[in-house]
């Protein structure tokens, strides 16, 4: 009997610890491609069949640190980034306009709909997204990066002159963000700083590094 109980306390733990853990990427995914950038949602959702609200609501959300509702869902199918200390999440934008964004409310399944502005201010392009934490934290690369990402190069252009190589980066700092390009200054492990231009996602937008938010 006592293992039994044990078996459950363990078992409800691991559940707990799985709701409420960060979602903070570490492989390349193709869930978020094609998408437009991230809205800071809170802790009620209303997801939209239209921009409007008279139109058919497709889905109902109430989250805390400890819970999901509907409990199908989880944090990881909702949010892009979570951070469990500052209760701060972001969900994968569509489209956008005006009051309204269009989000994936389940990166497993890509179903998507139409949620109200409470902030415009809560709304960042992908750009501007990198470019505030890219910049604050420095970057990590993504696991299942291709090779190629850790070309340095002069300018912006896979034709360009490759000028070093990425190994085992201690630190990239970001410094700006051109398209499909960053300039980064690295430090490898040899301690020694590099800078130049790689290329942080593809052209149908799998993204390659990620803030390295802690």
């Amino acid at each position: 009997m006592k293992k039994i109980i044990l078996t459950l306390f363990v078992f409800f733990i691991s559940m707990l610890s799985s709701i409420a853990a960060n979602v903070i990427p570490e492989n390349i995914s193709i869930s978020n491609t094609n998408t437009f950038g991230v809205y800071q949602v809170g802790n009620s959702i209303v997801v939209y069949e239209e921009p409007d609200e008279n139109s058919a609501i497709k889905q109902k959300i109430v989250w805390s640190k400890d819970n999901v509702i509907p409990q199908n869902l989880k944090k990881s199918d909702l949010f892009v980034l979570y951070l469990e200390k500052n209760d701060f999440a972001l969900m994968a934008v569509t489209d956008e306009i005006e009051d309204w964004v269009e989000v994936i409310y389940n990166n497993s399944t890509g179903d998507k709909g139409w949620i109200k502005k409470d902030d415009p201010y809560k709304f960042n392009t992908w750009v501007n997204f990198y470019n505030m934490y890219g910049r604050k934290y420095g970057l990590k690369m993504l696991k299942g990066a291709p090779e190629s990402v850790t070309y340095m190069y002069g300018s912006p252009d896979e034709s360009a002159k490759k000028i070093s190589t990425i190994n085992n980066p201690e630190l990239i700092n970001l410094n700006f963000v051109r398209g499909n390009w960053m300039l980064v200054t690295v430090v490898d492990i040899d301690r020694t700083p590099k800078t130049g231009y790689i290329r942080w996602r593809s052209d149908d937008g799998i993204k390659y590094l990620f803030p390295d938010i802690k």
